[in-house]
């Protein structure tokens, strides 16, 4: 879902390269609509994508219930809008594809080691902690393997945050993300 929802805001970079953008700016429509129109499309995309991957999770022997299934789709619909939002608060600053390419490798790569989706924060050094910790991927990661498991009372991924603070900085990270994005569209003229 990262890649997902970052990479479908691209389209904002190349509208603005075809001229299209143009003709959205200049429609009487509030840019906060533009950016949520935008954000939606992309976290539409990224959900389907990680609901087909969610329905073959029993196939590898991930057990899960009614209510841990519904649960991670919410969750996974706050971490595809937030980082949808996150895309298109560097799209529409970007001129090019190649620059968004490389700003959101630079961003994106970083942010997914350290997010805890390929080791656990116990047992790292004190900076890598940290760094981890203050990584909002981290906890959306945290609250999505929370609600997965939601029935259990495994924990097998080292020292997670609880619940309701993943579910908070996430809900934060969402909002911060989205007004990002639309104070940045607001300000763009061409």
């Amino acid at each position: 879902m990262l890649f997902t929802s970052i990479f479908a805001t691209i389209s904002v970079v190349n509208d603005r390269r075809e001229g299209f953008l143009q003709s959205i700016l200049v429609a009487p429509v509030p840019r906060w609509r533009v950016v949520m129109a935008q954000a939606l499309g992309g976290t539409t995309l990224a959900l389907l994508q990680g609901l087909l991957l969610l329905l073959l999770a029993p196939t590898v022997g991930i057990r899960f219930s009614a209510t841990s299934i519904l649960l991670s789709i919410g969750v996974m619909a706050l971490l595809a809008f937030g980082l949808t939002n996150l895309g298109l608060l560097i799209a529409w600053r970007m001129e090019s594809t190649q620059g968004f390419h490389a700003i959101m490798n630079l961003l994106l790569i970083p942010i997914w080691l350290l997010s805890g989706a390929f080791f656990p924060s116990t047992g790292v050094p004190g900076w890598l902690a940290w760094t981890m910790k203050l990584n909002p991927l981290t906890y959306g990661l945290a609250a999505f393997r929370h609600s997965l498991y939601f029935d259990t009372t495994a924990n097998a991924f080292g020292e997670a945050p609880p619940w309701t603070l993943s579910m908070l900085i996430t809900g934060l990270f969402c909002v911060l993300t989205y007004v990002g994005a639309t104070l940045t569209a607001s300000a763009q003229t061409n």
